[in-house]
């Protein structure tokens, strides 16, 4: 279900894959993560996304003015994942609501893998 904005002027719908570019793009940027990698990781086997598509590595829910965003990522072998999971959430969640004003209310991440540079 799409993002609602309503005032006095009118509404403005916010389509879910906006937000999940939004997302996508803001956790690119931070140190640590390799990539997004797909939502279905059936039978074990992660893929890492190309950085234009980012987005599919990204689920969001709207309910109401809220929004959850759940992120499937690589991370850096070698890096601390509870820093780099706390520095993709907060960079996110100010993202998202410095956009759009709307009201995240979670951000989980799923580290899907890690990769071992050679």
């Amino acid at each position: 279900m799409p993002g609602k904005l309503t005032n006095d002027i009118g509404t403005i719908v916010i389509d879910d894959h906006v937000l999940a570019s939004i997302a996508g793009a803001s956790a690119m940027e931070c140190y640590g993560l390799v990539g997004m990698a797909a939502k279905s990781a059936a039978g074990g086997l992660v893929e890492l996304l190309k950085r234009e598509h980012s987005s599919k590595g990204v689920k969001v829910v709207t309910e109401s003015d809220e929004i959850t965003i759940e992120l499937f990522v690589i991370v850096e072998f070698g890096t601390r994942i509870s820093v780099v999971a706390n520095n993709i959430i907060e960079k996110v969640k100010y993202n998202i609501e410095h956009l759009t004003g709307m009201n995240v209310k979670k951000v989980n991440i799923n580290v899907q893998g890690v990769r071992v540079q050679k």
